[in-house]
């Protein structure tokens, strides 16, 4: 059968609304040609959440997911878990609210080996988290007007009571906080090098599948929705623990990724440096239909559709993703860069022209990569893009242990803390 030439995500986005999974997704591969339904017509483009319920007085401020939602989202996965086609699968986990197949745990199905440029398979087992004796990894809650959050917060064994970095890590759908720290080892360089970090837990009442709601217009607001929450959370270990203000950081994998982009945005005046792994632009996305696209093809970021402030501040950035990601496309990596790069351009003066260096290497492992590096006068490294070649949707050099990782590739979690602290060895602009 021939297949469609161009993807109709809006009649998928009607069908998905109505209950029709199985249809949306044959219209989702172009596998049919399915015309609007004569008595039904398509809806409109301006809700977020296609399939999730509206607050109310017994969820507040959270959306939630229909009764039915559960057994109609995970009827249709193969005996692997998981589609025939490896973007659909992710890209449903990611934007259409899949319930996780074992609540914040990994699937505990075996994966087959990671093809060269396929979607790298969670963990087969729950993840196991390494603390070193006598070091602190505590849950606490934060909760404003937008909702309610636990988060895990990491306090190193080196910790007497100086001021240290904070670094806030938002991990990836159907992931967890232990399951993101295991698998980025992030506790381990904290230990290392002395900071705090936070890993803030999405609710499954927001998202079925664990997702942070980086295509909701509503979450990629200042002191609104889910970005006041991940603000409120690091203003209260800030107001707890003695974190220097000037070295604060964020970072994220997948939805988590495009989340961080969203606080770098949004909070340029409480985030020094963000890290986006796998990610998306900020404004990549606005609602469901555009969610589809953006994660298939690329999304078309502008910084002008999203509230926020700058205060003439740029916020330092470095993305990881790899070329052969069929969940995000890496043409999203790219245009995380370019909205950053647009942004230094539009403030440096003539004579504050950012020098770019490319390099080239490889890991013993045999993964492949080009960084491309911009720096400032002072050769600060500002914007940092990692293009991992034939590397799937993974954190790159993370631990086998954790899910969604590539062991093989460099070590995005150090890359990361190296670029985060050395971004305060000058004055902040």
């Amino acid at each position: 059968m021939a297949r469609r030439s161009k993807i109709d995500v809006l009649e998928a986005t009607r069908l998905t609304r109505q209950g029709r999974l199985e249809e949306a997704m044959a219209v989702l591969r172009g596998d049919v040609d399915t015309p609007h339904d004569a008595d039904t017509p398509p809806e409109a483009d301006g809700k977020a959440f296609v399939d999730l319920v509206p607050p109310s007085a017994a969820t507040g401020s959270a959306w939630t997911t229909p009764s039915a939602a559960a057994p109609a989202a995970t009827a249709h996965r193969s005996e692997t878990g998981s589609t025939a086609v490896p973007w659909l699968d992710g890209l449903l986990d990611m934007v259409l609210n899949r319930t996780a197949t074992s609540g914040h745990e990994a699937p505990t199905h075996t994966p087959a080996p990671t093809a060269r440029g396929g979607v790298a398979e969670p963990a087969p087992q729950k993840a196991r988290l390494h603390m070193p004796s006598g070091k602190s990894f505590e849950e606490r809650t934060f909760a404003n007007e937008a909702g309610r959050r636990t988060y895990k917060l990491y306090v190193p064994g080196r910790f007497d009571g100086q001021p240290l970095p904070l670094l806030v890590m938002l991990h990836g759908c159907t992931q967890s906080p232990d399951d993101f720290a295991t698998g980025t080892r992030m506790n381990e360089l904290a230990e290392e090098h002395g900071f705090f970090v936070a890993y803030p837990a999405q609710s499954h009442d927001a998202n079925a599948s664990g997702c942070w709601n980086w295509f909701n217009a509503g979450d990629q607001r200042r002191d609104r929705g889910e970005p006041s929450l991940i603000a409120g959370i690091t203003r209260q270990i800030m107001d707890d623990f003695p974190v220097d203000p000037d070295r604060v950081f964020a970072a994220g994998l997948s939805a988590g990724g495009a989340t961080a982009a969203i606080m770098g945005a949004t909070y340029p005046d409480l985030y020094r440096a963000i890290g986006v792994h796998s990610g998306l632009a900020c404004g990549a996305a606005r609602d469901m239909s555009s969610a589809f696209s953006a994660m298939r093809q690329g999304g078309h970021p502008s910084v002008g559709t999203v509230v926020h402030r700058t205060d003439g501040k740029i916020v330092p950035t470095i993305v990881f993703h790899g070329d052969g990601d069929r969940t995000v496309h890496p043409l999203n990596g790219a245009q995380v860069v370019a909205q950053v790069a647009a942004q230094l351009a539009a403030q440096a003066k003539a004579e504050e022209k950012l020098a770019v260096t490319i390099t080239s290497g490889q890991t013993p492992e045999g993964i492949g990569y080009t960084r491309e590096v911009q720096s400032d006068e002072t050769g600060r490294s500002v914007l940092e893009h990692w293009v991992l070649h034939g590397a799937g949707h993974a954190w790159s050099g993370g631990s086998p242990s954790g899910s969604y990782t590539e062991p093989r590739g460099p070590d995005a979690s150090r890359e990361m803390v190296r670029f985060f602290l050395q971004t305060t060895s000058v004055p902040r602009g």
